[in-house]
């Protein structure tokens, strides 16, 4: 499992079974993922089911940022998103309460 098929297989799944929740989020997100597995993401929350692509997203609200290896442990459930945050391996830029939000919607 790496960030790049999360993102391409994971993610799309997890906000199609969503619905219409996902636009209780209403937001855009940007993922910074560092390490040789790493890249950019952004998963759009505005639309019902929510859509997923690669690069930058200037309309973010929330930016998020990890190491590959810890993005892999929080999507596989190895990782808790609130140890990760404390301890500095999840690095938030943007509105908290979206990042706190995204959880519900991603299911992590």
């Amino acid at each position: 499992m790496t960030p790049k098929s999360i993102f391409e297989e994971t993610v799309p799944g997890r906000l199609n079974s969503k619905g219409d929740d996902v636009l209780k989020v209403n937001a855009v997100y940007q993922f910074n993922i560092s390490g040789p597995e790493g890249g950019a993401w952004w998963v759009d929350a505005t639309k019902s089911g929510g859509t997923v692509g690669a690069g930058e997203n200037a309309e973010a609200k929330c930016v998020i940022s990890m190491a590959d290896s810890d993005f892999v442990d929080l999507v596989s459930g190895k990782l808790n998103a609130q140890a990760a945050f404390f301890t500095g391996k999840i690095k938030i830029k943007g509105d908290m309460n979206l990042a706190l939000m995204l959880g519900s919607v991603l299911g992590l």
